[in-house]
């Protein structure tokens, strides 16, 4: 089999396996990542995002060779329970949560965003967060949560 190299969540890896296989098969399956959530399984919901560099893909139509030599964030390396990121804060402060099934997906796009753009506006996370499908109705609280966030990050 042959290897590819990347990083995941900061940690350099090493990994032997059908270069056509699913990121998120990999994610789930190989390293117990289990944050990012099986939807659709053709890239339409979001459920599934990682950060790819610095943009939100659906990791259930990434395949493996297409991460090589690449940095991978999932939501477990965005931040923690004793040191949340700002994004997680704030989706708490705006009760932006709700069943959670789509919510790790949503904060991935999230912080791609504020990655590419730390001051974005209300327009600009919607359209952000367009692809992540979410049935809960809590849309309005999300995009209160992350204009939130971008705000504290600015603030330091």
């Amino acid at each position: 089999m042959p290897t590819v190299r990347f990083r995941l969540n900061g940690v350099e890896m090493d990994v032997d396996a059908d270069l056509d296989r699913p990121l998120l098969d990999l994610l789930r399956g190989e390293f117990g990542i289990i944050g990012a959530h099986f939807g659709c399984g053709a890239g339409e919901c979001g459920a599934c995002n990682v950060i790819l560099d610095d943009r939100a893909v659906a990791s259930c139509d990434t395949p493996l060779w297409s991460v090589a030599d690449k940095d991978i964030t999932t939501i477990e390396g965005l931040g923690s329970a004793e040191r949340p990121h700002p994004l997680q804060r704030a989706f708490i402060a705006e009760q932006a949560l709700q069943c959670g099934y789509c919510v790790p997906g949503i904060l991935i796009s999230a912080a791609a965003l504020l990655k590419r753009n730390p001051a974005p506006s209300s327009r600009e996370v919607k359209e952000a967060l367009d692809r992540n499908l979410c049935r809960c109705g809590s849309h309005n609280r999300m995009v209160r949560a992350v204009l939130r966030a971008a705000a504290e990050m600015a603030a330091g």
